[in-house]
């Protein structure tokens, strides 16, 4: 593991970010978002408790360059969120922040090596994700197969043959991917759990990952799973120890915990996430909040890192407690040999219903122990229906394969001309 220092408790740890938040505070005066925010308060953690948070809506009405607090020479990566909500939400790097944020992702304990090939099937493009899994891998010596995602050039066939032919040994994904991509096997008669032997790990991140449906993966692909955590605003945020607990990297950002019913912020507890990065030079954040639901201890960890343990809720929850992480829990808690591997749910009028992939043979079973184990966790009135497979995930997103073309004009007779001029 790279990059952590000799603190051996907690008081030592806060030493480390004292050392380091002067420095981000200065960053933070030379931007203009934070310039106007600035009240003159002795830089320390007394300035930083001052600033009131920094909301994804703040990074969006200053878009696309109101957070930069370097001259734009100096960058040397733009990125933005997808902006499904609307204006996205803009970061960037400079090569000192590059160099920290691959730093951070290289902390995974099954470590990266010159030998391995790395599937990498995160987005690139505008987002960070996949460009940072990609220099990460490249800097640790190891072969990187860009395999990217939401590309018609690589669809789930693609990227099961690419694991295969390539003997692909470790692989950064979001954990759904995994599940498709073992669907995707069996599909092509390959079997996800002997047909694939150099596969060693698979890295995942970007939607909370229950224990359950992180064993059902490690069981289907006989390899373990490995989970990273953090945004495209800050890069990595948390990395998981040998013990499998996710452990916040705060010897490099200040993490609180904000309670939205009182307001009040603490370095521990359950809340929302709130986090000051302090090696960023191109866009500091003070006190950002994130807004996913958290857990966050301060456990005596068997592995010896001394560093805070957080468990990532996702965003949503009703009244009742029910979140999708712990949701999912019950659906994976189901026998393997159900063969449950996706599923949805919504809220009704009349409680909730859950759907949910089975095969014909185990339907009534699966349907049954659902219903029960669900009313049960969370109290809730339960409709499950079971759907044949195919239902959710059709066949064909499963099984196609790429049908991208360059753009031209001329034809032969016997060639579908209606794909003139398209990429697609």
């Amino acid at each position: 593991m790279t990059g952590l220092g000799d603190w051996t408790d907690f008081a030592g740890l806060a030493k480390v970010q004292d050392a380091l938040l002067p420095d981000t505070l200065a960053a933070a005066a030379a931007s203009p978002f934070y310039r106007e925010r600035r009240d003159g308060v002795p830089a320390g953690r007394a300035e930083l408790e001052d600033y009131p948070l920094t909301s994804k809506e703040d990074l969006r009405d200053a878009y696309p360059f109101g957070m930069l607090a370097v001259d734009r020479s100096r960058l040397a990566t733009y990125h933005e969120s997808s902006g499904s909500t609307g204006t996205p939400t803009a970061s960037y790097y400079t090569a000192d922040d590059w160099a920290d944020l691959i730093d951070r992702y290289a902390r995974t304990h099954v470590g990266i090596r010159p030998s391995d090939t790395f599937l990498v099937r995160t987005p690139y493009a505008l987002m960070l994700t996949g460009h940072v899994a990609h220099a990460a891998a490249r800097a640790c010596g190891a072969t990187v197969v860009p395999a990217d995602n939401r590309s018609l050039a690589t669809p789930y066939a693609k990227v099961v043959r690419l694991l295969h032919d390539l003997g692909v040994t470790l692989t950064w994904s979001l954990p759904t991917d995994a599940l498709l991509w073992a669907a995707a096997a069996e599909r092509l008669g390959l079997r996800p759990g002997h047909d694939f032997p150099a596969l060693r790990a698979l890295l995942v991140a970007g939607e909370p990952l229950s224990p359950a449906r992180r064993d059902r993966l490690a069981r289907l692909w006989q390899a373990p799973v490995v989970q990273e955590y953090g945004s495209s605003e800050t890069g990595g945020l948390a990395g998981e120890c040998p013990q499998g607990n996710l452990h916040l990297w705060a010897d490099r950002a200040i993490f609180e915990v904000y309670d939205p019913a009182t307001g009040r912020l603490s370095a521990q507890g359950a809340g929302e996430l709130v986090v000051t990065p302090l090696c960023r030079q191109a866009m500091p954040l003070l006190r950002y909040h994130i807004g996913d639901r958290v857990e966050v201890t301060r456990p005596d960890c068997p592995c010896g890192w001394v560093l805070p343990v957080v468990r990532v809720l996702g965003r949503f929850q009703d009244g009742a407690g029910l979140t999708q992480v712990g949701l999912e829990e019950v659906v994976f808690r189901l026998p393997a040999e159900y063969g449950v591997l996706f599923w949805r749910a919504r809220h009704t009028r009349h409680g909730l219903a859950v759907q949910i992939e089975v095969p014909p043979r185990h339907r009534h079973a699966a349907t049954a122990e659902l219903t029960a184990a669900i009313g049960a966790a969370f109290g809730v009135d339960v409709h499950v229906e079971p759907l044949p497979p195919g239902a959710l995930v059709p066949v064909r997103v499963l099984t196609a394969m790429p049908e991208v073309m360059k753009p031209r004009g001329l034809f032969a007779a016997d060639e579908d001309w209606d794909r003139a001029l398209r990429y697609y």
